[in-house]
């Protein structure tokens, strides 16, 4: 009897623990429950994902302002699932208008969750306009550093616009807007001394035809060893695609599974296909 109450115990023990990792994911879910889309892009957002020793670092799409993951993101997130990640996406300030350093603090919250979810050592982040540039300051200040692999920016904000057009102005209305015009006083702490601090791997990946980003240069980093700085029109001259399209467009995904297939940036001197 005094076995059978031991095997009971084990048992009771070996269920208990079986339950604590099936509701783990769940728990890390719901504590950023305020994070997550009404409806994740295809293939995003599984917290019972376990990554591989092929793809270690799970990838959290951080889209950009004025949008949501769902529109962001239908088209690269179920591709790189495909590629054998785990993918995650969050929303974040109010469709990306509110303050980026709150927004930043939002990004962390995410990214502690998909780590503790995941068992990873580092999440891979891939975002769009504000997007790439706003994990820097979450990279920058907020503690980032170690547990971000690679950022890989689709046309990303870096050094703002001068296009008085291109982002809807009003401080009260959409505080981000304000801060990624160029010369911000955001934009000029964020880029003060280094621009790519830590041991992540940073890659700028923009189209000589951004009408929101200008000159389209201001999405570029300064150059380092863990830098690139990408212009799809280099090697594939023919490919017309605007800010907009950036995350939809079959040439930029590929430089994206590229940079975050390889140690370090993406590779300027090996390109994927144009076609």
């Amino acid at each position: 009897m005094r076995h059978l109450g031991m095997h009971m115990r084990i048992g009771l023990a070996a269920a208990l623990a079986c339950c604590a990792v099936a509701l783990a994911p769940a728990m890390a879910a719901a504590d950023v429950s305020d994070l997550l889309p009404a409806v994740s892009p295809p293939g995003a957002n599984d917290f019972t994902c376990r990554p591989t020793a092929a793809h270690p670092s799970p990838v959290v799409l951080v889209h950009g302002t004025f949008e949501g993951a769902a529109d962001n993101w239908a088209t690269a997130s179920p591709k790189l699932k495909a590629a054998g990640y785990c993918v995650f996406a969050l929303e974040y300030g109010e469709r990306g208008t509110g303050d980026i350093a709150a927004s930043a603090g939002q990004l962390g919250r995410f990214v502690d969750a998909v780590l503790g979810a995941t068992a990873a050592r580092k999440v891979s982040l891939l975002g769009h306009s504000q997007g790439g540039m706003m994990p820097r300051y979450y990279i920058k200040f907020l503690g980032g550093a170690g547990k971000v692999d690679d950022l890989v920016g689709l046309a990303p904000s870096n050094h703002g616009t001068d296009n008085p057009g291109a982002i809807v102005a009003g401080a009260t209305f959409c505080p981000a807007c304000e801060q990624q015009r160029a010369g911000s006083a955001f934009l000029t702490n964020l880029n003060a001394g280094d621009e790519t601090p830590g041991t992540v791997s940073y890659t700028a990946i923009e189209t000589k035809y951004d009408e929101v980003v200008t000159p389209y240069t201001s999405a570029f980093l300064a150059p380092g060893p863990r830098t690139a700085n990408i212009l799809l029109q280099d090697a594939c001259p023919a490919e017309v695609i605007d800010h907009h399209e950036m995350p939809n467009d079959g040439l930029a995904i590929r430089w994206a599974l590229q940079a975050l297939g390889r140690p370090g940036p993406a590779d300027p001197t090996h390109p994927p296909s144009c076609i």
